[in-house]
């Protein structure tokens, strides 16, 4: 609670207000007082109180905020800013916190152990998604004339083949929980050289891909060799992203928001 600093001076010797001393019965005693207290007075100054923590939103049964369960998980969920495919956060997304169900979360927390004694971190770009996000997703690829952020994600594939080519579909096993879109960092913070960025539209950005770096080519295998000896299994066309392999539930997909 804040404590009134006009009326702690009221109950002590007096403050100015309007140009006239205020005792502490509150009259107004008519002798002006000067533009600052009198030397002996110290005046006290107001320690604002914190603001209590905000109380999370409560989630669905079966599912958690991956950071209580890895704490130094650097969360750089893409879909809650500006800086994805679409250009604008995402419908579903708000804010950048990473969610997934229990058993994906524990499953990842077993990745994140088996990293840290290396120095290295996790940085999810994104977790469960609202069905809501994927349906904001098929407008904009409806929308031929925005193509604000081709050059950045798609430089090479024309807009009208995304659905074609498996870029945009109309459902994604993001919104089942148990799917996340992940690189690792070094000790130093900086992700691993993968050969391209998350969210590139690209046959380079698939599992296998030629003219990557030999480097570029071993880091991608122990990202889904150290996900794979934890439970999850690779999508072939995106080496960021993984799903469990016992997800908890393989045929429903939820549309909570991310809050």
């Amino acid at each position: 609670m804040r404590i009134n600093k006009q009326v702690m001076g009221r109950a002590a010797v007096g403050v100015l207000v309007a140009g006239l001393s205020i005792g502490a019965g509150g009259c107004a005693m008519g002798t002006p007082l000067a533009s600052s207290p009198p030397a002996h007075i110290t005046e006290r100054e107001e320690t604002p109180m914190p603001s209590p923590a905000p109380t999370p939103v409560p989630l669905p049964e079966g599912f958690l905020r991956v950071a209580e369960l890895i704490p130094d998980l650097v969360q750089e969920i893409r879909y809650a800013s500006d800086n994805n495919f679409v250009g604008a956060p995402v419908d579903g997304y708000g804010a950048p916190v990473a969610i997934l169900s229990v058993p994906a979360a524990q499953a990842l927390a077993a990745v994140a152990d088996e990293l840290r004694p290396q120095g290295m971190t996790l940085c999810v770009y994104d977790a469960y998604r609202p069905a809501r996000a994927v349906a904001h997703f098929v407008r904009w690829a409806q929308d031929l004339e925005d193509l604000r952020m081709q050059e950045a994600f798609y430089p090479a594939v024309d807009k009208r083949d995304l659905f074609k080519k498996g870029y945009i579909a109309h459902r994604s096993g993001h919104s089942r929980g148990s799917t996340v879109d992940l690189t690792i960092l070094t000790a130093e913070g900086q992700p691993l050289d993968m050969g391209s960025d998350f969210d590139l539209f690209d046959p380079r950005s698939a599992h296998g891909a030629k003219g990557l770096t030999r480097e570029q080519t071993q880091h991608r295998a122990f990202l889904r060799e150290v996900m794979e000896r934890n439970g999850f299994r690779a999508y072939g066309a995106e080496w960021w992203h993984y799903t469990l392999v016992e997800e908890p539930y393989p045929e429903t997909y939820f549309d909570f928001p991310i809050l």
